[in-house]
Parts: C-alpha cells; sequence; structure tokens
C-alpha cells in the first residue's frame, strides 16, 4: 500500500508510512537487546547469525535492529560469521543447508542468533550432523515461538512474537475505526518476549574452530551443500 485508503485500514508487519493505515508492528530493537544480552550474559562474544530472505517484510527492520544493539553491547557482527537466507521453504530444511556454510567457513562461534524459529531448527539439524553438541558447543537462539520450538531437539531458545495476539489488536482497531470508537493512531509496538529453554546454555571454554571442534566444521566443508 502506497496510497490513504478510502476505509479504515490496519497492517500487520507494515513498514511503511501511509497515511491512515495503522501498523501492527513488533519492538524489533526491543526483540534484538533480548536475545543478544541473554547470550553476552552467558559469555558469548563470537556470534553467527542467519539474516533473513530479502522477500520478508521483517528482514531489513529486524538486520538493523540487531545491528544497533550489537554495537550498543560491545558484540561484533562479522560478514564471515553471517549468512543470509534463500527460498522460500517453510520447513526447517530452508536452515539446514545455511549453517552448514557456515561450519564449512572453519570461523569459530559458539552461538548462533536465526532469523526464525524454523532456520534455527534446520541448524539444529547440522550442527548434530557435525558431531556438535547443542548447547554445550553451540547455542542457538530462534526467532517467534513457533509450536514447535518447545519440541526441537534440544528445546528452542527463541524470542517470542505474539502473532495471535498482534492479530487480535489488528482486529480491534479495524472494527473500533470502522463502528468510530476509537482514533486514528499510525503504529502500535508489540513487546516481544525471551522463551528460554534448553538450546543455550553458558559458552564453551573450548570454541569448536580449536582443535576437536574444527575438525567436524572440517568434516562438514566435504559435505554437499544442498
Amino acid at each position: 500500500m502506497t496510497e490513504k485508503l478510502a476505509l479504515p485500514a490496519v497492517a500487520i508487519a507494515g513498514h511503511q508510512s501511509v497515511e491512515g493505515v495503522t501498523n501492527i508492528v513488533l519492538d524489533h530493537k526491543r526483540a534484538a537487546h533480548l536475545a543478544l544480552d541473554h547470550l553476552k550474559s552467558l559469555g558469548h562474544q563470537d556470534i553467527a547469525f542467519i539474516k533473513g530472505q530479502t522477500v520478508s517484510s521483517d528482514s531489513t527492520v529486524r538486520w538493523n535492529a540487531i545491528c544497533e544493539v550489537a554495537d550498543e553491547l560491545g558484540i561484533s557482527v562479522r560478514p564471515e560469521l553471517t549468512i543470509q537466507l534463500e527460498g522460500t521453504d517453510s520447513t526447517p530444511a530452508i536452515g539446514y543447508p545455511f549453517a552448514k556454510q557456515l561450519l564449512a567457513r572453519q570461523k569459530p562461534f559458539t552461538a548462533l542468533f536465526a532469523y526464525n524459529d524454523i532456520s534455527a531448527i534446520g541448524s539444529l539439524w547440522a550442527f548434530h550432523e557435525a558431531g556438535l553438541r547443542v548447547p554445550e558447543d553451540i547455542s542457538v537462539v530462534g526467532f517467534d515461538d513457533i509450536p514447535g520450538a518447545a519440541f526441537a531437539n534440544p528445546a528452542l531458545t527463541t524470542v517470542r512474537q505474539p502473532l495471535l495476539r498482534m492479530g487480535q489488536i489488528a482486529a480491534q482497531t479495524v472494527v473500533d475505526l470502522i463502528e468510530g470508537r476509537g482514533e486514528y493512531v499510525p503504529e502500535i509496538a508489540i513487546e516481544p518476549e525471551l522463551v528460554v529453554r534448553k538450546s543455550t546454555g553458558p559458552a564453551p571454554s573450548r570454541r569448536h574452530g580449536s582443535a576437536a571442534g574444527k575438525s567436524q566444521a572440517e568434516q562438514t566443508a566435504n559435505l554437499p551443500i544442498s
């Protein structure tokens, strides 16, 4: 949407400012702070990142928030530890090859912050296949808190995006506007929540880029990447 509409309108995860349209958005800076502060408190400094696909409406806003918060917390966002998702697969298989690519670079990291839960769960597969333990060798944080996150192996630590609540607020907002009970506001920001499960733990004293872990990364480098 680029122009004002004749009817009341509400957008969920809308990141364009359009006159008359209320955007229901997650506070992405708060979300990034919850995840990165959690990892930093556990001693993680070498953190890898999986960026969202360019077609996802949240990708740019979320990545900018992550970079801003990382700078505030003194965490380096390194190009060699950053990889971008590609494709439209809506299953954990989307994260698997990109986590393998991160390992194949043989650059040490002790934690991964993934764009969403499905890519995080796919990364768990890649790490397990490489003989790496989560969270003993690598901690993993996802984003969304999809229903399957709690049943991943191990259960996934994630930033909860309250999608049901966002939908309820959007529906109530547009009904109030239609019935004249509410006033137009350009944006309603929703607070995220950190859900700590079993996929995060203290940073290992021995990085997986050291002798034992590096040999695992070398093994993954010889595997075909789909």
